[in-house]
């Protein structure tokens, strides 16, 4: 829970990482590499005071090694910049970018289509972000972690997709990762009871397939186990005493 000078400085810190990704993501085109689009997130948050919160990330005898996390087609989240990943038209490539400034972590992600695309591919893009807005219609005080994930699991599985059930969402603040823990599929009425200050990541993570995941050789991005397209649909947002508030806007 947030004292309202906290919820200042998120706020503060949701428009660098949210500017970061709008940015990033209108740089999106056929022929370009992946390296190169992580390597202007770095300059562009350098340019703004703060840092990532991916880069030199550590969990147990392993360190991410990217600035932001991009991951392309079948890969669901955290796919490492690379000079040999063109995008080509028709791909989907997810930016997420999660950023410290003044102590504080902004957290956010898009998927979006390489060019045109085909109807399937803006289907799964689509249905992705409304989930997503599905489940902020829960976040409201009184309300419980599991309604947000029941109202996100049953918007994409109506839709005929499948959601992942090996990563969630998370609180956010000082940490990259707090609680309450947010999965995109549960039971209504269940979980922690939301309560206004508390500032959370909520990310409707959504393969075309089978929700099965596997871990490539790099021990970090993972993939549909089909080898099906995912999508990927992220805000930092604000419980507050009425409507949910999203904090991940970019500057003007």
């Amino acid at each position: 829970m947030k004292t309202a000078a906290e919820i200042l400085a998120m706020r503060e810190v949701c428009a660098v990482a949210a500017t970061v990704l709008d940015k990033l993501c209108q740089l999106v085109k056929p022929g370009v590499n992946t390296y190169d689009l992580d390597q202007e997130g770095r300059r562009l948050m350098d340019e703004m005071g703060a840092e990532s919160a991916c880069y030199n990330y550590t969990l147990g005898h392993k360190v991410f090694p990217a600035y932001t996390c991009l991951s392309v087609n079948d890969e669901v989240v955290h796919g490492i910049g690379s000079l040999k990943t063109v995008l080509a038209e028709g791909d989907n490539i997810t930016v997420d970018v999660v950023v410290r400034f003044n102590g504080w972590i902004g957290d956010n992600a898009r998927t979006v289509i390489v060019g045109e695309g085909s109807d399937e591919m803006k289907r799964l893009v689509r249905t992705t972000e409304e989930s997503f807005y599905k489940g902020l219609e829960m976040a409201r005080p009184g309300k419980r972690v599991g309604d947000i994930s029941n109202a996100v699991q049953r918007y994409v599985e109506g839709q005929g997709y499948s959601v992942v059930r090996d990563f969630v969402g998370h609180g956010v603040g000082t940490g990259m990762h707090e609680e309450p823990q947010i999965p995109n599929y549960g039971r209504r009425n269940t979980g922690e009871r939301l309560r206004p200050g508390m500032t959370l990541a909520i990310e409707p993570m959504v393969n075309a397939g089978k929700p099965a995941i596997r871990m490539s050789n790099n021990g970090w991005t993972a993939l549909t186990k089909d080898g099906e397209p995912a999508a990927h649909y992220e805000h930092t947002v604000l419980i507050t005493e009425n409507e949910p508030e999203i904090l991940t806007i970019p500057k003007k």
